[in-house]
């Protein structure tokens, strides 16, 4: 292996929040949470791994865990509707007496189901790195084990 690679992985770096849109490990930003990356795979969209297969971090912390995540999805989902809406405004225009309103409506909810499949992938990301913060030390610490999980109601949804 090239040295350059080995002292660029060992030396110290600042933790990219940005590390939450491409859905990974909350807590050493290196793992993928979801088994395929491709959100567009509709029969494993939401195939999540039951742990980090870098850090070992559970990524199902408590039964019904995601179900917050529907707030994010929502708060995501309303912030491109408003984000449309003003890009919408200032290149087509609105009107009173004809139907762009309409049309800008049956766009953006295009949109929306179009984005579904990343809405849902981030809004999860999102939700877990609320709870599961950055570990600088990751290698030598490991992660902390989930009191609230119930492996006979898991994936019961």
């Amino acid at each position: 292996m090239d040295t350059n690679l080995m002292a660029a992985d060992k030396a110290p770096k600042r933790p990219s929040y940005f590390k939450v849109f491409a859905c990974k490990c909350p807590r050493c930003r290196k793992g993928n949470m979801f088994a395929d990356s491709n959100p567009y795979h509709l029969k494993s969209t939401m195939k999540m791994n039951d742990t980090c297969p870098v850090c070992g971090q559970q990524f199902d912390l408590e039964v019904g865990f995601y179900y917050g995540s529907g707030y994010v999805s929502y708060a995501l989902s309303v912030a491109i509707s408003a984000a449309t809406l003003v890009a919408w405004w200032l290149t087509i225009g609105m009107g009173l007496y004809d139907n762009r309103f309409i049309y800008w409506l049956v766009a953006n909810g295009v949109v929306l189901v179009a984005l579904q499949p990343l809405l849902m992938r981030l809004a999860r990301a999102i939700w877990i790195s609320f709870f599961v913060g950055y570990n600088p030390k990751w290698r030598e610490q490991p992660a902390a084990e989930p009191e609230r999980v119930n492996n006979d109601y898991k994936n019961a949804w």
